[in-house]
Formats: structure tokens, C-alpha cells, sequence
């Protein structure tokens, strides 16, 4: 199992929750979140934002889905421009439910 984290445009995160609730991917976590990337901010105008507003989107998958996940997530968080976000996958050892303690997806 892999976990996926997705950092995209907030304006964009809708559209990628849809795609992957489509195609079958509807487990997920999503949170609002601030950072920044090899940019250091944006400058606009006079105005210095060091953070900027993004979304993360948390997902576990089987390895054999990872690739499938990344596809949807690259092509309906694209803008072609900076900050579009980032994607990292992360091996999961175990997972567990808390109200049946059992193992497992």
C-alpha cells in the first residue's frame, strides 16, 4: 500500500476529488493548508506573499493504483503555472480501523 499526498490549488481541489470519487478513489482526507515552494512566495505588485493557500489531499492505495491516482491528479490540477503543487507517495506498512480494530483496508 501507498500513501499518496497531493498538494494542489485550492481552485482546482473540487475538480480532483471528482475525478478520483469517478473512478473509484472516494476514501480520502482533505485539508487547507499554507506553505510554500522552491519560489519562496510570489510577488505581486509591491505585495510579498511568503505562504501561499493550497490544498492536501491524503489517500491509501494498493501499489498497483498509484500510477492511475498520480494520472488523475496531474491532469485535473494542472494549470501550467507555478505552484500547480506536488505529489508524494509514501510506502504504508499497516492500517487500522478504530472501531473494529482490524487490520487492513
Amino acid at each position: 500500500m501507498k500513501m499518496i499526498r497531493a498538494i494542489v490549488r485550492p481552485s482546482k481541489a473540487e475538480e480532483v476529488v471528482d475525478k478520483l470519487a469517478d473512478s473509484g478513489y472516494v476514501a480520502l482526507t482533505k485539508m487547507d493548508v499554507i506553505g510554500r515552494g522552491k519560489q519562496k512566495g510570489i510577488k505581486i505588485d509591491q505585495i510579498y506573499y511568503d505562504e501561499l493557500p493550497k490544498t492536501m489531499l491524503m489517500l491509501v492505495v494498493d501499489d498497483s493504483n498509484v500510477e492511475n491516482v498520480i494520472e488523475i491528479v496531474t491532469k485535473n490540477s494542472y494549470t501550467g503555472n507555478f505552484g500547480d503543487g506536488k505529489i508524494f507517495v509514501s510506502p504504508v506498512d499497516e492500517v487500522y480501523t478504530v472501531r473494529t480494530r482490524s487490520n487492513g483496508l
